[in-house]
């Protein structure tokens, strides 16, 4: 019964379930779809391009978005994915210390980083590990 228990709490404390809301992560994710988060990274494994995250943010009409890592501090976004305030005569553009940068992978009706820039890390409350 304690193991139980401890199982529970552990699972509490180091996984959430989030409902996808909207088309932005088709086909990847379809809207009402529950996937299971994890912000337990020295068990899931560290944040990486590629990783489908969910992010506390005001633009998602629940509270959070779902998108996919597109690229993590320091590294450069391509001319086409480009924030659409960066204006390209300033260079490439650089995902700022501490942010990452998010597209959907429907990405003609994803409101992404392309629209509202990169994201605070501190915002991220996991990676999707199951779907």
């Amino acid at each position: 019964m304690v193991l139980v228990l401890l199982f529970v709490l552990f699972f509490h404390v180091n996984f959430a379930t989030v409902v996808v809301s909207g088309p932005s992560m088709l086909p990847t994710l379809s809207s009402g779809k529950k996937v299971l988060v994890s912000k337990a990274y020295w068990l899931v494994g560290p944040i990486q391009d590629g990783n489908v995250i969910v992010v506390k943010q005001s633009p998602g009409p629940d509270g959070y978005i779902i998108k996919r890592v597109y690229k993590l501090a320091g590294e450069t976004v391509d001319t086409l994915n480009a924030p659409a305030s960066w204006s390209l005569d300033r260079g490439p553009f650089t995902v700022p210390d501490g942010d990452v940068y998010v597209l959907g992978d429907n990405r003609s009706v994803s409101e992404d980083s392309r629209r509202f820039g990169p994201l605070p890390v501190n915002e991220i409350l996991g990676k999707v590990v199951a779907y």
